[in-house]
């Protein structure tokens, strides 16, 4: 069963859009939209829809597109594409950590007991 809508009309809902234009900066933008608006008006409300432009979109971290009707209290997220495979990048940093322990000292992967004093 649908919820009544009250009779001056349409309710509003309350959607969070949220993009990273760049490595550790975020922009979060509140807009309120009248019920059956979409990814693109949420977009188009916080005046990042030209920002996005090809990028990927997601609703709570979930692929969408920009016609998907947006419920309230929804985040709209559009993703930047990865430019460092997050499997390399582990790699590379693991590899240097490697490189600083001093010759001849290796890191033991069995932690020995602690002394007991008896």
């Amino acid at each position: 069963m649908a919820p009544v809508e009250p009779a001056d009309g349409p309710r509003a809902i309350q959607v969070e859009v949220v993009f990273s234009p760049a490595s550790r900066q975020v922009e979060s933008i509140t807009v309120s939209l009248p019920a059956g608006s979409t990814v693109h008006d949420a977009l188009q409300g916080a005046g990042l829809l030209e920002r996005v432009q090809g990028l990927s979109l997601g609703i709570w971290g979930r692929r969408t597109t920009l016609g998907q009707v947006l419920q309230d209290r929804d985040r709209v997220e559009a993703y930047r594409g990865l430019i460092v495979d997050p499997k390399e990048a582990r790699r590379v940093r693991y590899k240097a950590h490697r490189e600083k322990l001093p010759k001849g000292v290796s890191r033991s992967k069995v932690r020995p007991a602690p002394e007991s004093s008896d």
